[in-house]
């Protein structure tokens, strides 16, 4: 998805982590800010969808904040997490198919019953026979 890039925000910060001294003095993490409630770009029928489905994912502000410091330089952070809302937003906007219930067909009820009749007497077999 292309969103418009008027709508996210982009804020560069000292990264976390392992790295040595270039975490200490290079501002390479990103903070990606995205606010859904404000956004235009989508059709307001799935606007509602993604609110309701990124709820728990949404600041009081109704925002998606998503933070990247996978790698050492701000441009590969910054394309991870534009990845991340991606993949975020195609999850939201997933719809699974109804499924259509079916009956087995005929076959397949006699083949269940014959092993079913099968068992039954591998079992007999095996019990002791009280005359």
């Amino acid at each position: 998805m292309n969103l418009p890039e008027h709508e996210i925000e982009f804020s560069a910060m000292r990264s976390r982590g392992p790295g040595g001294q270039n975490v200490n003095k290079t501002n390479s993490a990103i903070q990606l800010r995205w606010n859904l409630s404000h956004s235009t770009y989508f059709p307001l029928e799935i606007h509602q969808r993604l609110l309701k489905k990124l709820f728990s994912k949404l600041t009081i502000a109704g925002e998606i904040i998503i933070r990247s410091e996978a790698f050492r330089d701000q441009e590969a952070n910054k394309k991870d997490a534009l990845k991340k809302l991606n993949e975020m937003l195609t999850q939201a906007l997933f719809v699974q198919k109804k499924r259509i219930k079916t009956k087995p067909s005929r076959g397949a009820r006699e083949k269940r019953l014959r092993a079913k009749t099968k068992r039954s007497e591998t079992k007999k077999m095996r019990s002791r026979k009280l005359d």
